[in-house]
């Protein structure tokens, strides 16, 4: 069941890209390009492949300008939680 939730999000993740990339006028071509990716690759991504290469999507979130902001969406000092905890962030293992 744990597969299914987490595959569905990847699918969502990617028809995300894809809206960007709608809302913004760019062609899987011209997105393609501006990452230095095949469309293929980008059609992988938008799709929700989870074969697709980490850095691939990186890449793609930085043609698109959303990466600094996908970025951000995951630093825990931008949580209430993660302020809290703060000092756990200098130990150098997680427990």
């Amino acid at each position: 069941m744990a597969g299914y939730k987490i595959d569905r999000q990847i699918t969502d993740f990617g028809e995300h890209v894809r809206g960007w990339r709608m809302v913004l006028g760019l062609t899987a071509q011209q997105v393609a390009e501006r990452a230095d990716i095949t469309r293929d690759t980008l059609r992988k991504i938008e799709t929700g492949s989870p074969s697709v290469n980490f850095r691939n999507v990186a890449q793609v979130l930085r043609a698109l300008g959303v990466l600094d902001q996908t970025v951000d969406a995951i630093d825990p000092l931008n949580s209430d939680i993660g302020r809290l905890r703060a000092g756990s962030l200098t130990k150098k293992r997680a427990r």
